[in-house]
């Protein structure tokens, strides 16, 4: 084996697709509300910060230090998007054989996602049970969220890794400054929610197209 032992993977926008399902939701959240909608795409920026921050996003700027109010409308897409995650999520174009890839190369997988845990555990379940990842973690009470490199370290710390063994997975800002700020090496995604651009401005120390490209830092 190489000089990398583990990838670690963000989840939202780079193993699944799920922007069209999170984003139906929180604009229903907002048609319920007599709030306006949102382009799908808009979305891109809304996401990646946690669900809390999301709905801040989402909501007009005018009621976004009205804590009440978010705090319902946070239950309200929480329970709407419990009820809706699956409607069009899916495994973007390559996972599959990357995953395989890896897995024939011996590396260890993971996922760190600022979702709420428990959503961020059942599409693990659902769509990347094929493959064996050791540790799914999303957002969890008392752990602070990414860019914030504790959910990493604990990660590297539990399989027995040193940082600098681990690729780390991701398609925005958040991910490669988690990266940088935890000692892995940052790999940008052009796959997902933001451009390269961002990615080059956060760190990114390798920037694939296409999963295939990761390929030649495993080798």
């Amino acid at each position: 084996m190489g000089r990398y032992k583990a990838v670690l993977f963000d989840l939202d926008g780079t193993l699944l697709d799920t922007l069209k399902d999170l984003a139906l939701s929180m604009n229903r959240v907002l048609e319920r509300n007599g709030m306006p909608t949102h382009p799908e795409d808009s979305y891109r920026y809304f996401v990646g910060d946690g669900a809390s921050t999301l709905v801040r996003r989402a909501v007009p700027e005018g009621v976004r230090n009205d804590a009440k109010l978010l705090e319902s409308l946070h239950k309200d897409f929480l329970k709407d998007y419990a009820q809706n995650w699956d409607k069009n999520t899916k495994l973007y174009e390559g996972i599959d054989k990357l995953l395989d890839y890896l897995v024939e190369k011996g590396l260890r997988l993971s996922v760190l996602s600022n979702k709420p845990h428990d959503f961020t555990k059942l599409c693990v379940e659902r769509y990347l049970g094929n493959w064996p990842f050791d540790l799914v973690f999303g957002d969890r009470p008392g752990v602070p969220r990414k860019p914030d490199p504790t959910g990493a370290l604990e990660i590297a710390k539990i399989l027995g890794f040193p940082p600098d063994a681990f690729l780390y997975l991701g398609d925005t800002s958040i991910d490669m400054l988690t990266a940088s700020s935890a000692g892995m090496f940052p790999v940008g995604v052009l796959w997902g929610f933001r451009d390269r651009k961002e990615l080059e401005e956060a760190g990114a120390k390798a920037i694939i197209s296409k999963p295939q490209g990761l390929r030649s830092l495993v080798d």
